[in-house]
């Protein structure tokens, strides 16, 4: 199969991540990295032997031997560098969530259609081993009719940066546009709509909370403004509903696994209470007798690789990624679903600023962009001031 041929811009924490994965994959190359860190990225080019470097991505974007990008940057520069490089004429790989506002990633699905370019958003959670078994059951009739779902995501204590991990720049709207929900709860709303089938949305109800101490050292080199608690209950056509509940901190020991229910079953996903993991169980009822019943999917990975065409291109996101280029699979609808949780999450804001449940409508109208301002170098500024050229100055309106 052709090599595909990939240029990184962001060779931060998140970028690492993605190198790793490419260096697993025989049908990847990594030739370019651009950072803004010049240090870091020399480094990062001797460890992944990427044999060219630039420290302005429209330099790399000139080049007519990448296939595609993979952006590993900050949530409000998602939008402007992904849609240079889609206008490019470059496949586009954006890490999640898909940017920093609804707006903002409509445009870059938009602008994928425009250009006849993929667009894949870095959703993990989908190809996950009990994602995959919950679709087995689902396609089965397992559940029967599919009518809630609630998604949950536990941390006790774990805010970026305040808490100890990661970086300040997850707890700044300006930066990030979000806590919780942005950072975690992307991958739990788009793993059960991902098995929804992607089921329209009416209407939003949410509320967020920042309310447990912190350092107040850290809580002012932060600049600590953004959730670390995210509820929110969603009405979809046809009947379905969802219920959010995704914590950076809280005083628990623990919550369930997300779920799914239908008519004839029901799904929980993994957990944890009290330290310990809650593996993916079915429960449903047999010879009027309720049954709970758990999984061998180490088993049924194997037989699947095995016996089964193209199971390798569902390992993970970059796998998928790579055989949706080579042709060998059809690209899962990734920025798709990335923008429908981005409308939800965008939605529960909404709701708890207007305190009241609010209409899909009324958070795509509502929607602002909020592509970063850039801070230090001016090719940065200078894409933000083209893309909010392009888009009739609304972008920071």
């Amino acid at each position: 199969m052709k090599k595909i041929r990939i240029g990184i811009i962001g060779v931060g924490i998140i970028g690492k991540v993605h190198l790793d994965e490419y260096a697993k994959l025989d049908g990847a190359e990594v030739v370019a990295a651009c950072d803004i860190d010049e240090v870091e990225l020399k480094q990062v080019a001797e460890k992944y032997n990427i044999p060219d470097t630039y420290t302005d991505f429209r330099e790399m974007l000139q080049r007519e031997d990448i296939d595609a990008v993979d952006v590993c940057l900050h949530n409000n520069l998602h939008a402007p560098i992904t849609i240079a490089a889609l206008q490019a004429g470059k496949h586009v790989y954006c890490e999640k969530p898909i940017a920093g506002s609804y707006l903002d990633g409509k445009r870059m699905v938009d602008t994928a259609k425009e250009c006849g370019k993929k667009l894949h958003i870095q959703l993990s959670f989908l190809y996950a081993l009990e994602t995959k078994a919950a679709k087995v059951l689902i396609d089965e009739g397992k559940l029967g009719k599919l009518y809630h779902a609630r998604s949950t995501g536990f941390r006790r204590r774990g805010r970026p940066f305040v808490d100890g991990y990661g970086t300040k720049d997850f707890n700044q709207k300006e930066i990030a546009s979000g806590g919780a929900l942005f950072d975690m709860g992307v991958y739990r709303i788009s793993q059960l709509l991902y098995l929804m089938n992607l089921p329209k949305v009416k209407t939003i109800t949410g509320k967020t909370y920042q309310e447990m101490d912190m350092d107040e050292k850290r809580r002012e080199i932060s600049g600590f403004n953004v959730e670390e608690l995210g509820l929110g209950f969603v009405r979809f056509e046809g009947g379905l509903t969802l219920d959010i509940i995704e914590s950076w901190a809280i005083h628990l020991n623990g919550f369930g696994g997300s779920s799914m229910v239908g008519n004839k079953g029901g799904i929980s996903f993994h957990g944890q209470v009290n330290g310990e993991n809650t593996p993916l169980s079915y429960h449903t009822t047999i010879g009027d007798m309720d049954m709970d019943a758990a999984f061998d999917l180490g088993g049924a990975d194997y037989r699947w690789h095995q016996l089964r065409e193209n199971t390798d291109a569902y390992d993970s996101s970059q796998h998928h990624w790579i055989a949706a280029l080579q042709g060998r699979v059809d690209l899962l609808p990734t920025a798709e679903i990335a923008l429908q949780t981005m409308l939800i999450s965008e939605g529960i804001y909404l709701s708890d600023h207007l305190e009241r449940e609010v209409t899909a409508e009324e958070v795509m109208a509502h929607s602002k962009s909020q592509v970063l301002k850039p801070r230090n170098l001016s090719y940065q500024q200078e894409i933000v001031n083209d893309y909010n050229l392009e888009h009739e100055g609304l972008a920071n309106g």
